[in-house]
């Protein structure tokens, strides 16, 4: 009897305790409306995000393909890039290179044994400045030849195989100078020497030697007799070459002496 007495008891507590926590539960304030929201990206958002990720990544991979192409085709080393390479002595170009744009140098050489070959489609000028930027020389190739701005000093002027070399100034003077001497050679052509006004060959401390097989002066005035001898001929066939003072050359009939001092009205005019 008194083990069901202790059940009964122990039932009880349990009902009143059971009682108690469902009395709580009623007492505690309920949510009104309570809403479930989901958690993430679904829809047309997510379809975007994805969309976007995969154009990323389709860029990615063709800028890393534009790139490996541009160092592949520029020739991208570590020295340099194509026919450039970057040295301790400077920058050396080999090969065929083309400027867009001005090039500013202190020096430029070739290879041994390489010509160094400059071209465009117009005109090539090297000019060169002083350090105010001031021009100080000129060089400017054009179809008919070199033009220099300022004098030029060099040991040696030929033309190509096959070529004429011309040395022109059409509106100034042309003076070739050398502390040594100047020497002007022809080996398989003619030399020749023009000018408008006058040309000047001068000797301050040697002689003017002329070495010929031939030895022509065209255009040479006559002189006419002031008083001519009696055995004269119309129709003179040989002359006497004489000098004025200033020394300017003429003819005069040729006699059985000299004739000059009769033509000498030559000189007057001179």
């Amino acid at each position: 009897m008194d083990r069901s007495t202790n059940l009964d008891i122990e039932e009880l507590k349990m009902t009143r305790e059971q009682y108690i926590l469902a009395t709580q539960q009623n007492n505690l304030p309920k949510a009104e409306n309570a809403q479930l929201y989901p958690v993430g990206i679904y829809g047309w958002r997510k379809r975007c995000l994805y969309f976007f990720v995969l154009l990323l990544l389709v860029t990615m991979i063709v800028n890393l393909a534009m790139t490996i192409w541009i160092l592949k085709v520029m020739n991208f080393t570590v020295d340099g890039m194509g026919n450039l390479r970057v040295t301790k002595k400077g920058i050396r170009l080999e090969g065929i290179s083309e400027f867009l744009l001005p090039l500013y140098v202190k020096e430029i050489h070739s290879r041994k044994d390489s010509p160094l070959v400059l071209q465009s489609d117009r005109n090539v000028t090297v000019n060169a400045r002083n350090h105010m930027g001031q021009l100080t020389g000129q060089l400017t190739v054009g179809t008919e030849g070199a033009v220099f701005g300022h004098s030029v000093e060099t040991p040696h002027i030929r033309a190509e195989p096959s070529q004429d070399l011309r040395l022109e100034s059409p509106t100034r003077s042309l003076i070739m100078e050398a502390p040594r001497g100047v020497q002007v050679r022809a080996a398989a052509g003619d030399f020749k020497a023009t000018c408008r006004k006058e040309l000047h060959l001068q000797s301050t401390e040697g002689e003017i030697f002329l070495n010929a097989d031939t030895i022509r002066l065209g255009n040479l005035p006559t002189g006419s007799f002031s008083s001519a001898p009696s055995s004269s001929n119309p129709r003179q066939p040989v002359y006497e070459l004489c000098v004025c003072p200033n020394g300017k050359l003429y003819l005069s009939p040729a006699g059985a002496g000299s004739t000059c001092q009769f033509s000498s009205n030559v000189c007057l005019w001179s």
